[in-house]
């Protein structure tokens, strides 16, 4: 075995064979594939094969895409079968609400140019003659006709064999049984069969990836979860039949139908007791395994699958797969660097590896060679969970999961296992407030200070934002924002330092600066709001999601060593309290000794002050286009400083705002969100350049300005609708699809429907008409020459 290569890849199923052949794609050629049976022997080989375009959202609905596209053309390229099935696929709806549902995936698969199709009860019946669509109480489907299924083996052989063509290798029957790091940086991968010293490893080690991960010290949150499908007895319907049926999702079964050869096959989640397995870690000994059928938990979905196809009824079940899949807390995979450690990455934590490998691996392997990948691949980055996504928050999350696969996701849904994980000092007074909360970061953030249906279209929570944002442009709103990483950097080359991470120059003493970080590609790595608390010392705010990955760009990745200054993170030790509004000042002004005056604290400034003996660090900023004071204090504090500007402003009628409100008044400032600030993103596309200071040499500079975004950022109103946008939903110029939107929400203080969407430049223009597909309908809109509120900023500088 040879004894050194610039990659190893750890792990034989469909996302490891993915990477391979992508990194020899790109010309990393002197790539290693070492898989500790036989290929595909651990969760690919039993997999039902799905493949669908049928995916909201961009990033991982381009993956989707890509998939499809690829198992069309890799036979002919490997000459290995992959047993492409092009049947398409349905999901059908029985309820307004799921009508809403489906067709909100129509939009979002409309928006990224691939087919999709709202098909009505008959046409169900058309494609599928064994659904019983009367029966059932079927309004439609959504159709996507260029979808199918694999065979998921070959789908893997085929991705090895051509990596091997372009000169990667694979090593099977090899088991890796240590990895370490050594000083100068390089990685050794010890194996049964001798020792490899690379630059990278990837570990996508499927079941045993926890344990691959434990060997570097990862403590990786991945559950490996039981799915059943069942194969039955021959369908003689389907010899009858001049078309194969489309793959047929539904929920009042909790699965999926599809042909397999002249059977069918069925597909079910147990969601009322879902089981998991090898808690401890999977035996290094597991191949091909599987487990023993739980007919107890799968029957009653069994029993409800042929109440929709009473022809399968009297069919036997000639096979039962019970095999294992990886879940991670949240159902997305883990693709991206390992948190802590250079040059180790993560593919692993997938549910769906085979919809999913190709993209995925090819997204990595982008991510390695060029430093950033096409996609945005935010909502997959490992470091999305912190220190605290232990083992036992990984299984009640993954379970929890689980039991989500075959539900309606909507917009407003938060998980409800092992909440509470991070709470501000104020969170016992916002709860007494009647706060809903969401998740950010681990951090529990007021969203809403009133109940919050579920729902597709505008529920009762629509007049509750109203009612806060009123509060905040009249008078003075009150927030718990303490959802947000913080960092420290300290010393004589703190300046220098981070005037080379950052794009845009560093503030004075005793103001502030927004700044976007770029990675060596010229797209977004992170944002970041910066003071300057003196000569030498700097207090950084990033997203709250963002910390570990930011803290790892600054640390490790960003390859901008820290001289003479050293950075701390003081995330949990400080929570952030937002003041808002135009009596904002004079809430402020009656807590305080100090002068908080527009003189002494003037827009864009920063100040230490005393509130009832607490200390606290004020940035005079705003994210809502209001006089507002964003408020930094030690989290142990948060709650009586709450109390005390709570008390100041009863008589100017202060109330609280969430985070739901703050959304509606960014749109209404036409402000940039994390879906805008992207790695897919930079400077040019979101329309900042004038956060970045060509005057100086920073990371990604020259990479950036030699991008010619293709689409750009772009403000739209929505006219005459009683809904709003979700997000992902296609826009039309003349018939033609110029782009997608990315966040949305009604203006109550500008009286329009707003939303941000990334256009072509030839739809860009002020005023220009365009539609925008909306649940079912297509919606006329505009384009805004400005932010509709305040486009002067007059209120911010009051």
């Amino acid at each position: 075995m040879q004894d050194h290569a610039q990659v190893v890849v750890i792990g034989g199923g469909n996302m490891g064979a993915g990477v391979l052949y992508h990194l020899a794609q790109l010309g990393w050629s002197d790539s290693v594939l070492i898989e500790k049976a036989e290929l595909t022997s651990g969760a690919t080989w039993h997999a039902a094969g799905l493949v669908s375009r049928m995916i909201g959202g961009q990033a991982l609905g381009s993956m989707h895409d890509y998939a499809v596209d690829f198992y069309k053309q890799i036979e002919a390229e490997t000459d290995v079968g992959v047993s492409w099935h092009n049947c398409g696929s349905l999901r059908v709806a029985t309820s307004p609400e799921h009508m809403d549902w489906i067709t909100h995936i129509r939009d979002a698969v409309l928006a990224r140019g691939q087919e999709a199709h709202i098909i009505d009860a008959s046409e169900v019946a058309r494609l599928n003659p064994l659904y019983d669509v009367k029966a059932a109480g079927v309004l439609g489907a959504v159709y996507t006709p260029d979808d199918g299924h694999v065979d998921p083996s070959g789908t893997c052989q085929a991705m090895a064999k051509g990596a091997r063509q372009m000169g990667a290798k694979v090593i099977r029957n090899c088991r890796v049984i240590g990895v370490s790091q050594r000083m100068d940086g390089m990685w050794q991968v010890d194996t049964e069969q001798g020792r490899i010293t690379c630059e990278h490893v990837v570990n996508a080690g499927g079941y045993h990836a926890r344990q691959i991960g434990a060997m570097v010290g990862l403590d990786l949150p991945i559950t490996t979860m039981l799915h059943h499908y069942v194969v039955t007895d021959a369908v003689p319907e389907f010899a009858a039949m001049d078309h194969e049926i489309p793959v047929t999702r539904d929920d009042y079964f909790c699965g999926y139908v599809r042909r397999e050869q002249g059977s069918a096959l069925i597909g079910l989640y147990d969601k009322q007791a879902p089981q998991s397995v090898w808690r401890d870690g999977c035996p290094w000994d597991s191949e091909n395994e599987l487990f023993d059928p739980n007919w107890e938990g799968i029957t009653p979905w069994l029993e409800n699958c042929f109440e929709r196809m009473p022809a399968l009824m009297n069919r036997g079940i000639k096979r039962v797969v019970n095999g294992g899949i990886t879940y991670t807390p949240d159902g997305s995979m883990m693709l991206g660097p390992a948190p802590g450690l250079r040059n180790f990455w993560l593919a692993c934590g997938a549910t769906v590896g085979i919809a999913w490998g190709p993209g995925a691996g090819r997204a990595l392997a982008q991510w390695m060679v060029h430093g950033a990948a096409d996609v945005s691949t935010r909502a997959f980055d490992p470091r999305r969970f912190g220190v605290w996504a232990d083992a036992d928050y990984a299984h009640a999350r993954a379970t929890e999961d689980y039991t989500l696969r075959q539900a309606m996701p909507f917009p407003q849904h938060q998980r409800h296992t092992r909440r509470g994980i991070k709470r501000s000092g104020a969170h016992d007074r916002t709860t007494a407030l009647g706060a809903c909360f969401e998740e950010a970061g681990g951090w529990e953030r007021p969203r809403l200070f009133a109940p919050e249906p579920m729902g597709w279209r505008r529920t009762t929570a629509f007049d509750q934002v109203a009612t806060e944002c009123a509060v905040v442009r009249n008078q003075v709103g009150l927030g718990d924002y303490s959802a947000f990483a913080k960092f420290t950097i300290i010393g004589a080359g703190a300046e220098r330092w981070l005037n080379r991470v950052c794009a845009n120059k560093m503030p004075a003493v005793g103001r502030t600066c927004l700044t976007l970080l770029l990675n060596h590609r010229g797209t977004i790595e992170g944002e970041a709001t910066i003071a300057r608390t003196g000569p030498e010392t700097f207090y950084f705010v990033t997203g709250g999601p963002s910390e570990r990955r930011v803290w790892d760009w600054l640390t490790l990745q960003c390859g901008e060593p820290m001289q003479e200054c050293t950075l701390e993170n003081v995330t949990d030790q400080i929570g952030i309290l937002v003041l808002a509004g135009p009596q904002a000042r004079s809430v402020l002004e009656r807590c305080t000794d100090d002068d908080v005056s527009n003189t002494a604290l003037p827009w864009l400034r920063m100040k230490t002050i005393t509130v009832a003996d607490i200390p606290v660090t004020v940035l005079r900023l705003s994210f809502t286009g209001e006089l507002a004071y964003e408020l930094h204090a030690p989290n142990a504090q948060l709650g009586a400083l709450w109390d005390v500007l709570w008390d100041a402003g009863a008589d100017l009628g202060i109330a609280p705002f969430g985070s739901k409100a703050l959304d509606t008044l960014r749109l209404e400032k036409f402000y940039r969100g994390g879906h805008e600030l992207a790695n897919d993103a930079s400077h040019k596309d979101v329309d900042q350049m004038r956060f970045a200071d060509l005057s100086k040499e920073f990371i990604g500079k020259a990479a950036m300005l030699a991008r010619d975004p293709q689409s750009k950022i772009t403000l739209l109103t929505l006219e005459g609708e009683d809904t709003d946008a979700l997000m992902s939903e296609a826009v039309y110029h003349a018939g033609q699809l110029v782009g997608s939107i990315t966040s949305a929400a009604y203006g109550h203080s500008v009286g329009q429907s707003l939303a941000i969407a990334f256009l072509k430049e030839a739809a860009r223009a002020p005023g220009t008409k365009l539609q925008v597909s909306l649940l079912g309908r297509l919606v006329d809109a505009v384009v805004l020459p400005d932010a509709p509120w305040d486009s002067g900023n007059m209120r911010l500088k009051a």
